[in-house]
Parts: structure tokens; sequence; C-alpha cells
């Protein structure tokens, strides 16, 4: 039976949701209960930094997602909804067999989704109104609430994602940025051991040689050895530039043939979802630019993704319709308009949720729990995924009517 709402048929289908963490961010809590409200809500992946305990906290999430929906399947089928175990499986497979993929992000050179805010707060009057701390979106600065207050003071390195707001508001130019580029041999031997479905290789116009170098690393296991399978997607993400897809094609020459889906990842606007409404118009300017090049491949948009994305995707017919109502006849795939197969929301969807995680944090403590996950309070995770779903439900919109009346009997 085919799965109408795996990963993979998403990407088919033009549904494809992807949650990006942040490949520099390594807040292990925030990264655990992010995957776990928005697996629940319908998410095709999850992108997560590629460190060993971030993999280790996604995964566990998704374990625990999908114990809560076993825990939901029960009860529907305690209440007789179902009357044959047939009709019980396939709704199960239909509505939760959809675990999400699990990608971590690579880089073959500087590039800003890979670095770090810092300075030194010893050099911070006490009259500076610290706009970092007020700009920085993922709560990542931190100051004292007093002179005497012993707290932490400065970047709280765990929580910063490298967006770089906070460089150009400080008054006196403290700020700077550290960045980082994993050598080949430490992502092989260190990283993708740890269980991934997937990877996606951040990469700039001029860097193929680097590319080259990574991907040679990298090869044996996107094609599996031995008793390991293939890797089930890889996604490569390249902002714009002189030449870019001369660029994306001399990729792919590089990378074919390939045993699993390709996605390239447009990054319009990095880091900047959160930011207003028009930040979107960068992400879906570039992945018109890619789509009329016609790679082998799917595009999916990053960079400037937000709550607006999906309707002005719309406007435009960049979208597949999902809608169970619209039952055309299938067009010839060689005259048919290109479409964005998805989404990829990094910022915004974190942002979404930060004002419930806060409560969380704040709960946990009050109660002196060490672990401060969202399954341990019911209700603040029903609130996480209704938040999460209101994101993913844009792009899904319909598809739970295909699902329901799909294959069944007369």
């Amino acid at each position: 039976m085919s799965n109408l709402n795996s990963p993979l048929n998403s990407l088919k289908q033009g549904h494809w949701f992807k949650l990006i963490c942040g490949a520099s961010y390594q807040h292990l809590p925030s990264v655990r209960n992010l995957t776990l409200a928005y697996a629940l809500a319908g998410a095709d992946c999850i992108d997560v930094a590629a460190d060993p305990a971030v993999i280790a906290s996604a995964k566990a999430a998704l374990q625990v997602a999908e114990q809560i929906e076993a825990q939901i399947v029960a009860q529907i089928v305690a209440q007789g909804i179902f009357p044959h175990a047939e009709d019980i499986s396939q709704k199960r497979a239909k509505f939760f067999g959809r675990t999400p993929l699990l990608m971590v992000s690579l880089n073959d050179g500087e590039d800003p989704h890979f670095r770090k805010a810092e300075f030194d707060p010893a050099f911070c009057p006490p009259s500076c109104p610290r706009p970092c701390e007020k700009i920085c979106p993922a709560e990542a600065i931190a100051f004292p609430k007093s002179p005497t207050d012993a707290a932490f003071a400065g970047v709280i390195d765990a929580k910063c994602y490298g967006c770089g707001r906070c460089v150009p508001v400080c008054p006196l130019g403290l700020i700077q940025t550290r960045s980082y580029v994993s050598t080949p041999q430490a992502v092989a031997e260190l990283v993708l051991p740890c269980g991934v479905d997937a990877v996606e290789i951040h990469t700039q116009v001029g860097r193929l040689e680097d590319f080259k170098r990574l991907w040679s690393a990298i090869a044996p296991w996107v094609h599996g050895q031995g008793d390991r399978p293939p890797l089930k997607l890889i996604a490569i993400s390249c902002p714009d530039g002189e030449n870019l897809i001369d660029y994306l094609w001399s990729i792919h020459q590089v990378i074919s043939p390939l045993p699993c889906a390709l996605v390239w990842q447009t990054d319009g606007r990095p880091m900047s979802g959160d930011i207003g409404a028009g930040t979107t118009h960068a992400s879906i300017k570039l992945g018109q630019k890619v789509l009329r090049a016609g790679l082998p491949g799917y595009v999916q948009l990053a960079g400037g993704t937000n709550h607006h994305t999906v309707s002005k995707l719309r406007s435009v017919n960049l979208l597949k319709s999902s809608h169970p109502g619209n039952h055309t006849e299938p067009k010839d795939q060689a005259t048919e308009e290109p479409t964005i197969a998805g989404i990829a929301y990094g910022s915004y969807a974190r942002v979404l949720l930060s004002p419930l995680l806060d409560r969380l944090e704040q709960l946990s403590s009050q109660e002196l729990q060490s672990n401060i996950y969202l399954e341990n309070y019911p209700n603040l995770l029903v609130e996480a995924v209704n938040l999460a779903n209101s994101l993913v439900s844009q792009l899904k919109m319909g598809l739970e009517l295909q699902c329901s009346t799909h294959n069944t009997k007369p």
C-alpha cells in the first residue's frame, strides 16, 4: 500500500515540509522539543547540526513521537471506530506512518549557517542599552540582572545559530563571529555513523573543488556499504550568485548517479524568515530561477520563508494543488509547468514556538524538573503541536481528506 503521508512521497506530491533546527544550533532541550512538536504536526524532515549529541536528541524526540502516535492508535482501536483489522492498519499507515527523515547539515567552506557570535561582556559598559540582547531571535545573549548577580553573561554558545544580527547593532563594535568548517574525515567518521537518513551540503558558487573533497569523504555513506543502506535523500543548499546554474550543473555531474532523492535548496535570504513578510520574496525569486534551469531533482525553498510563503507561492501557481476537490486529468509531465516541491522553515519555525518553550523552561525550573521535555507537560505539548500545525497545515491543506477517501471500500 502506498503511504500518502510518507516523507519522500511528500516531495513527489509537492507538499514537503522541512524543519531547520539550525546547522549551528546545539541547545539540546530545544532541539528535542522542536523536533517532537513538528514531527507530531506532520513535518517530513528534521534538519539538525552535524553533532552526535544533537542527533541523539532529535532521534529521542522522534521515538517519543512514535510512542505518542501508537497510543493514539490504541485508543482509536479500543473505541471500536474501525471494524476490521485491515482498516486499522491502513488508517495507522495513512495518518501516522510518516516519521520524518533525520537530516544533518554539512559545509564545504565558510558559511553563515556555520558560525557563532562572541564577545567579552567585561568590556560592555553598564549604561549600554544592550541592543544585542533585544535583537537576538534565539535568546542566546544574556546579562546579569544586577551588578551583584553572578549569572552567566555573554553569548550562550549552544543557542547561537549564527544569524549575525547582533554584530551591526553593538554600539562599540565588540561582537565578532567565528566560523567553523568540519574536515570531511571528521564528518564521515563521527557524524554519519549516528544513523541519519539524509545529508544537506551547504556550498557556494566557486567552491567546486572543496565540494568534491567533501563529497569524496561522504560518498560511501551516501551509497551504502555492506549491511548499511544508502541514504534516502541528498540536499544541496546554495545561495544565489553569478553563474549559479552552471555551478549547480557541475555539482550534479560530480554526485551522479545517486541512489536516492535529490533536493536543490534555494537559500534566498538566510536566517531571516522571522523578520517580516517581505523576506520570502528572495526565496521565491531564487526558487523560480532554479526551477527554470530544469535540474534533475526537486526544488525546495529556504532562507526567508515564513507564514506568508505558501500563499505567495499559490498566487503565482508555483505549488501543486493539494485540495481534495480538484480531480482534474493528470497533465503530461513534459508540458506541465514545474513547481516547488517543498519549503524549509528555520528561524520563523523556531521563533513561532519560542514563547511556549520559554514557559516550559520556567515551569520545569519551578517544579525542579531536570528534564525540560514537552512530553512531561501534556497541555503544553498539545499547544506546541497546534502552533507547529498552524505552519505545517498551510502546505498540507486538504491532504487528510485525500487520505481518508483514498482506496476506501465501496
